[in-house]
């Protein structure tokens, strides 16, 4: 009756698998979600991981058991990089793995043309490919940061560059030379891919590995080197602040006693001024043998005369060469 068939055609709606077309990017955002659930490349042993592929009637979300042989392996991965291969290797379908390639290949960022020299062409590869970087600097991990451009004039290997542009940028030149190259198999996207792509995605990486070490020691060495500007600089405000005018006078005038040893140090910036205001003053000479020490202060100062007025403090320590 046609009760009955309304429920029979209940239940056979029911018993049916899910036959809803998916965009391929929704497909793997729900990958990347799924991902971040299930934490997959990092599972200890085989388990149920949910995960879609493809059916005739449409994609198909189902529970299978899946090999953990990639997790099984040091791939270290940095943090973005393991997103992307989870989010891939989730997707049962080559199709749906090169389509989500080419819209990454579309939402990579326009290279400068000035970026675009032999220098930074990879070689090896069948499509024209430029990698190139700058370093910046990350306090949290204390250490420069190595950040990628890239470009192809084929838009399967772009997606591949864009691949590696997203998943290696923000990360320490020791980071990315740890990454394994096997990731590739793990994100399920080498079985796809030719033996000469395969070959120019290795030759891409490397390129990167290479310029990371290159880009992260040239800005160290910047660093260093304004460092040491910055030390000749301080230094030579320093010698010019203390053999000033005032401070050469002194030297001069203290001459006439014909001295074994004349030191004289310009301590005005430990005493909260810029100029020539503060001296000590250790004259070492035989003239001070008949003299105590007050009269050997008043002889310095004597002689000091048309100095004294330019000076806030002199310390003075004027010994013979017995009592030194």
């Amino acid at each position: 009756d046609a009760h009955s068939s309304s429920r029979r055609n209940s239940f056979s709606c029911l018993s049916s698998p899910l036959t809803m077309k998916f965009h391929p990017f929704a497909v793997f955002c729900i990958a990347i979600v799924a991902t971040e659930v299930t934490g997959f490349i990092t599972l200890p042993k085989r388990q149920k991981t949910p995960f879609l592929s493809s059916s005739d009637k449409g994609i198909v979300l189902q529970s299978t058991e899946q090999a953990t042989s990639s997790s099984d392996k040091e791939l270290q991965l940095p943090p973005e990089l393991q997103k992307i291969t989870d989010a891939f290797a989730l997707v049962d379908d080559d199709s749906l793995r090169h389509k989500q390639l080419l819209y990454m290949a579309n939402q990579l960022p326009t290279v400068r043309k000035d970026q675009m020299i032999p220098e930074n062409k990879v070689p090896g590869c069948l499509s024209t490919v430029f990698v190139d970087g700058s370093a910046r600097w990350c306090d949290e991990k204390d250490d420069y940061v190595i950040d990628y451009v890239g470009e192809s004039d084929g838009l399967l290997t772009k997606g591949l560059v864009a691949l590696l542009v997203r998943g290696l940028s923000g990360n320490t030149a020791e980071e990315i030379q740890a990454v394994n190259p096997e990731f590739i198999q793990a994100a399920k996207i080498g079985q796809s891919l030719t033996p000469g792509r395969n070959n120019g995605f290795l030759n891409m990486l490397a390129v990167m590995k290479k310029k990371a070490l290159e880009i992260s020691e040239s800005a160290k060495s910047n660093t260093s080197e304004d460092s040491a500007d910055s030390d000749d600089n301080e230094s030579e405000n320093s010698s010019s602040l203390e053999e000033g005018p005032v401070y050469k006078s002194i030297l001069e005038a203290l001459q006439v006693l014909k001295p074994d040893e004349l030191e004289l140090t310009n301590t005005s910036d430990q005493n909260g001024s810029d100029g020539e205001s503060h001296f000590e003053l250790k004259v070492v000479a035989s003239i001070f043998g008949d003299l105590d020490d007050d009269r050997r202060n008043k002889l310095i100062l004597m002689l000091l005369g048309e100095i004294i007025p330019n000076i806030k403090d002199i310390q003075i320590t004027a010994t013979t060469h017995e009592e030194s």
